[in-house]
């Protein structure tokens, strides 16, 4: 069997351009020799702690230079990461180190708290990250290279997000990580070695680590760390240090329009990479008109490494499209209702996303039956309602368990929010259904106003004013009946200051829906 690790993307570095910035974080610039050999005497250091290959090691860190330190020298020593959820409650990090069989948590000074009550109650060992495991890391002999791993040995588990009840692990072989960073980084967008990427979304996440970590360094290119997104900040620190690489989830992209008004420069963006969830059109189109660049939209899971498709200079691009699938990985639609095999349905017919190629997991950890339901016929189930048109675009048109289904006719809430985000008066919105006894499920729209409407009243009558300050419910009501069939407008608006988000910036509706379903 082949041999193959994750650690190679650092190393190859380290020998071919030892000298390029690898790292940045505040004042801290390390090259890619530099980073390498923190890497491997931190690799020591878990050798020495008796982590042995195949062992899993959960780590447990923000967005600082600690965390890439850590995860290759998880990987250089022939263990398996398991990245944590930085918002996750004590009782939900004990679930994660249990259910992954972790001997070892490497936690960070800020995350101590949560970190170690958890460790204490799943019976688990804890290192601090910073003094501690450098001090660990100076007394150990380091690694002399990475330990050879076989191409499909297990490299991380990532916890999904588990909206749809207890989080499960899926488990990315060395080869599904290096595949998706390569083809990320050299066949969907045109990385070079001299870019240079900001790091703002969280590197526990699956976009984050392949994306923004991995894809980068593939590349040869330089990663900027920030710890803390604010779009404000962010446009600072983008232009002090040249960055042109960005990669974000819609909430950041909202952020970074709204903020681009007040900034003093914009930063020179060549490369813009949104996923995570559906981004508006309207939002896509507002960053563009401000920064003057191209936004490629994607799409993917932690169970595909989590790119699945993107849109691609080379394939052509179409706003409110995810693009085409990467290269070597094939992305269909089929019959949703038909659980037990796989059947592909023509172009423009609405079915579920499924996917497969080099970026499919191994499958659930410790749960054979979960990863019979969710590989079929050799097809990973995504779980998203989609359609492909005549020239291969792909859309996301919701998630499965998403759709509202209103007096027996789907409603998409995609469609609607797309629709809201178009009025000028709305910064955010998010569709939900509530429980209605007519209907079954009512069409409802949670809105924050766009930053001039707040104050505004929420109960105007019928006819109400859209101009800022005086948008409400039934404004925004009628605005929807103009643009979408009778039963998609929302019969109910609800004003809120911000939407709630989970640990990866996605909106969570299962929260919305526990709130409004009064």
């Amino acid at each position: 069997m082949a041999t193959l690790s994750v650690a190679a993307i650092l190393a190859e570095n380290a020998r071919r351009r030892p000298a390029r910035t690898a790292l940045v974080e505040g004042d801290l610039r390390l090259t890619f020799a530099e980073v390498w050999e923190r890497a491997r005497a931190q690799a020591g250091a878990l050798a020495a702690l008796g982590v042995r290959p195949g062992d899993r090691v959960a780590l447990m860190a923000p967005n600082t230079a600690d965390f890439p330190h850590a995860y290759y020298a998880i990987v250089a020593a022939g263990a398996v990461v398991v990245p944590v959820h930085l918002l996750l409650t004590a009782e939900e990090v004990e679930h994660v180190l249990r259910d992954s069989g972790a001997g070892l948590l490497l936690c960070h000074p800020a995350q101590a708290g949560t970190g170690a009550a958890a460790a204490r109650a799943a019976g688990v060992r804890v290192v601090a990250l910073g003094a501690e495991f450098e001090e660990l890391a100076a007394r150990a002999e380091p690694l002399p290279s990475y330990v050879g791993r076989e191409a499909d040995d297990p490299a991380v588990v990532f916890y999904t997000s588990g909206t749809t009840g207890v989080p499960k692990g899926a488990v990315l072989s060395h080869f599904n990580i290096v595949m998706n960073a390569t083809v990320n980084a050299f066949d969907a967008n045109d990385l070079r070695s001299d870019d240079v990427a900001l790091g703002a979304l969280p590197l526990f996440h699956a976009f984050g680590q392949t994306v923004s970590l991995n894809s980068t360094w593939r590349a040869g290119a330089t990663l900027v760390l920030l710890p803390r997104f604010d779009a404000a900040k962010a446009i600072e620190l983008m232009v002090r240090e040249g960055v042109n690489t960005f990669h974000g989830v819609p909430t950041m992209y909202v952020g970074l329009v709204a903020a681009a008004a007040e900034a003093a420069e914009l930063p020179a963006l060549r490369v813009c990479v949104s996923g995570g969830a559906s981004l508006p059109v309207a939002v896509l189109e507002r960053f563009e008109a401000a920064f003057g660049t191209k936004v490629y939209e994607g799409y993917g899971l932690s169970e595909t490494s989590p790119s699945a498709t993107v849109n691609q200079p080379l394939l052509g691009t179409r706003p409110g499209t995810i693009g085409h699938p990467l290269w070597g990985v094939e992305v269909e639609i089929a019959r949703a209702e038909v659980e037990e095999r796989i059947e592909l349905l023509p172009a423009g017919e609405t079915g579920e996303v499924v996917v497969r190629g080099h970026n499919v997991f191994s499958g659930y950890l410790g749960r054979p039956e979960e990863t019979a339901k969710a590989l079929v016929d050799g097809w990973f189930r995504t779980g998203d309602l989609g359609t492909k048109d005549e020239d291969g675009f792909l859309r996301i048109v919701d998630r499965k368990k998403d759709v509202i289904i209103r007096g027996g006719y789907n409603v998409y809430p995609r469609e609607v929010e797309e629709a809201l985000m178009r009025h000028p008066a709305v910064a955010q919105a998010a569709v939900i259904g509530v429980p209605d006894d007519l209907h079954g499920e009512e069409v409802c729209a949670v809105v924050v106003r766009a930053p001039e409407e707040t104050g505004a009243g929420t109960d105007g009558g019928a006819g109400a004013g859209t101009e800022a300050g005086s948008v409400d419910a039934a404004a925004l009501t009628a605005w929807c009946k103009e643009r979408l069939g009778r039963h998609k407008y929302p019969r109910r608006v609800e004003f809120a200051d911000d939407l709630p988000l989970g640990p990866s910036m996605k909106v969570l509706k299962r929260e919305l829906r526990a709130r409004y379903a009064e």
